[in-house]
């Protein structure tokens, strides 16, 4: 929501010293910024979080994940490529299926949270 009354801005120019040094020093380094950054562009894109979400439902080949997203093999694995470079998801070989599941906690929990606040 875009508030476009002055409501959510200041009054009068003022700055807290304390909180200003607080915050900067709580600043994570810029190659960190731009790292989770192209995370959360990776995650940002409809298909491959509806990709990410059904991988945190359990691990699935490629044909599986077609079939649970409505999309072709083909868009899958194109969109696996993207999400494995990113280091959102993983894989494992049984054979000559591919099993794809997400790569650690971390990816569990930022989608199971993305997901939580837009149900709330």
């Amino acid at each position: 929501m875009i508030l476009t009354s002055q409501e959510d801005a200041c009054e009068v120019s003022c700055v807290h010293p304390e909180a200003v040094q607080k915050a900067k020093q709580a600043l994570p380094d810029v190659a960190c910024v731009e790292e989770a950054s192209a995370l959360l562009k990776a995650v940002a894109d409809p298909t491959r979080l509806r990709l990410l979400s059904a991988l945190s439902a359990c691990e699935l080949c490629v044909c599986d994940l077609a079939a649970v997203v409505g999309i072709s093999e083909s868009a899958v694995s194109h969109q696996l490529r993207f999400l494995r470079a990113h280091r959102l998801v993983t894989f494992r070989k049984e054979g000559r299926i591919a099993y794809y599941r997400l790569l650690d906690h971390h990816v569990t929990v930022l989608i199971g949270s993305a997901l939580e606040h837009a149900r709330e």
